[in-house]
């Protein structure tokens, strides 16, 4: 399907000419005297001269070029989305935070709108972006495929350098909320010193007064030992196969608390046959992006590109068990870095459960299967996972299984959007948003919730104390 349109800049505010094969201007629209004074260029739309000499010259003449920078200083130009938006106003509709924040104007106004108001004078970029929480639907919505978290991105990365006090306790809060694996890495060392020093009475409250740490939640427990030693430990991979590899990106949160989830997504590999590597990595970059710190998101990529592609040199494909990291290195990486082998990097990358469906017979293999305890489980599918086309999945892996029941427990948002729900301005909005997926929790049958997401398990947990688990610890307890 052919690209909509984009009209050139200064449509508007140039006369129209029209210029007939005899080569003669006639004036349509404007004064006479304007028409007649820009009748001797090459028209083009809206009467702006031609980059190339006019309709007949294929040659590119540079003095005639003048590129529009819409963000001065950044690397991106997005008029084509811009103007491919008709403000049909999905994108608002289906944002979870627009819906609960009367103040917060919306994605049409933080993507599109914003770019035209730069593109016309030299607008600052409205602080409202900093409440977008980066859950992604409105790309999603959008009829138009308009980029719209790529301009969200873009605008509050701008707004976080150039307009934010970085002496500001937002600033510092968010800086260090969005290098969660900076802090975990330090804390792993220390497992039990760190749990038991954010259960001290009043940690928190300290927290949420000095730097805007919500004090309602509490604190995820690091493991005493990461996935990583674990990996370590076992001797790394036991199973050898150049033609059947895969490179784990584990993330933070399956390293530093939940090493569980990466233990069962190894045996659950190798117990189809593939030969499991676990890669140097830092941090996907997902929450740099949604607080607009760009810059560490660039560095934390660049170590990915680089380790990810020697990986799929080696013939791996890269696979994520959780599905903002997914996502961050399929869609976000492309659309924001210009870094080598980027793109191979997202041509590579799936979910986990995601892979073992499109490569294995996993029907074939669960249709015998049955726990010898029955358990019902109430799925929540993560925004993140949906912009990808996996919102039910884990529901069509189970059905079947003897022993298992799966309940859909709708498609509303969690609420807490990574570290959205952390901010103590932004928690009582993030438990308003995911207030509909606890009342669904809480009507299924089952009393345990599953996800892909992590931060969506703190919030299911949070929310209705229900003991969450990953979809690839079930699919272990079924076929390992």
């Amino acid at each position: 399907m052919s690209e909509p349109g984009v009209p050139r800049l200064g449509r508007d505010e140039q006369p129209s000419i029209f210029v007939p094969d005899d080569g003669d201007s006639e004036e349509v629209d404007g004064d006479a005297a304007d028409g007649a004074a820009i009748a001797d260029r090459a028209a083009t739309d809206g009467g702006v001269e031609s980059a190339t000499g006019g309709t007949d010259s294929a040659d590119l003449d540079p003095d005639a070029y003048d590129p529009v920078d819409v963000f001065p200083g950044g690397d991106l130009d997005l008029r084509e989305g811009a103007d491919s938006c008709y403000k049909c106003t999905s994108c608002d509709t289906s944002c979870p935070v627009a819906e609960v924040d009367e103040e917060f104007p919306g994605p049409k106004f933080q993507g599109p709108e914003q770019w035209r108001l730069k593109r016309k004078d030299d607008h600052d970029i409205d602080e409202s972006i900093t409440s977008c929480s980066n859950c992604m639907r409105c790309d999603d919505a959008c009829p138009s495929s308009v980029p719209l978290s790529q301009m969200h991105n873009e605008a509050r990365g701008q707004f976080v350098e150039e307009q934010m006090e970085k002496l500001s306790r937002e600033y510092i809060r968010n800086r260090i909320l969005s290098n969660y694996r900076f802090f975990a890495d330090i804390a792993s060392k220390v497992p039990r010193l760190a749990n038991a020093a954010t259960k001290i009475p009043g940690a928190m409250t300290l927290g949420e007064k000095l730097l805007g740490v919500t004090s309602e939640r509490e604190f995820p427990e690091f493991a005493t030992q990461t996935f990583r030693e674990w990996w370590r430990e076992r001797g790394g991979a036991q199973i050898e196969d150049p033609d059947k590899r895969v490179a784990y990106f584990h993330g933070c949160y399956s390293n530093y608390n939940t090493p569980e989830v990466g233990k069962a997504m190894v045996r659950v590999y190798e117990h189809f046959g593939y030969e499991v590597m676990v890669p140097p990595q830092k941090c996907s970059g997902t929450p740099m992006f949604a607080n607009g710190m760009l810059k560490d998101a660039r560095r934390h990529a660049e170590t990915n590109v680089e380790n990810l592609i020697e990986a799929i040199g080696e013939g791996a494909d890269v696979i994520a068990s959780c599905t903002s990291c997914s996502l961050s290195l399929r869609q976000e990486y492309p659309e924001l870095f210009d870094i080598h082998g980027i793109e191979d990097v997202s041509e590579h990358t799936f979910e986990a459960l995601e892979y073992l469906r499109i490569r294995e017979d996993l029907e074939g293999e669960l249709a015998d299967t049955e726990l010898a305890d029955e358990r019902s489980f109430a799925y929540h599918a993560p925004c993140h996972a949906r912009n990808q086309g996996l919102s039910r999945q884990a529901v069509e892996t189970f059905r079947d299984v003897e022993g298992v029941e799966m309940e859909d427990v709708g498609d509303s948002c969690s609420g807490i959007s990574g570290t959205y729900g952390w901010k103590e301005e932004k928690y009582e909005k993030s438990m308003e948003i995911g207030a509909e997926m606890f009342e669904h929790m809480e009507d299924a049958d089952g009393d345990v919730g599953m996800t892909e997401c992590p931060t969506c398990a703190m919030q299911m947990e949070h929310g209705t104390g229900y003991e969450i688990e990953h979809p690839l610890q079930l699919l272990e307890d079924t076929v390992v």
